[in-house]
């Protein structure tokens, strides 16, 4: 497997860990700016433990691929983080639409 895939899948599973992690965190009739924040922080911070991880995955690298690492994966860690956070939220809280 090459190291861009590796990065690749590593993001995409923090941005599932990350979406859960959210939902279990986020209550129900939360301030929607508190959601916001909440949301933004946690993905950050996931997002900073893959920039780690695929450093420790690619050891190294010129400075030329060190920006394709960096942005490689961000979409699916983006659209995973959401899905999830909406499907374990709704999960978690479904019983509020009855």
């Amino acid at each position: 497997m090459e190291p861009t895939d590796k990065v690749y899948y590593v993001r995409a599973l923090l941005g599932i860990i990350a979406g859960v992690t959210i939902a279990f965190i986020i209550a129900p009739n939360t301030n929607q700016g508190t959601v916001i924040g909440i949301v933004f922080i946690m993905a950050l911070f996931f997002y900073i433990i893959s920039y780690w991880l695929s450093k420790k995955i690619i050891p190294n690298v010129s400075k030329a691929e060190k920006r394709k690492f960096v942005t490689n994966g961000i979409f699916p860690f983006i659209f995973l983080l959401l899905m999830f956070m909406i499907l374990a939220y709704t999960g978690l809280h479904q019983n509020l639409a009855m």
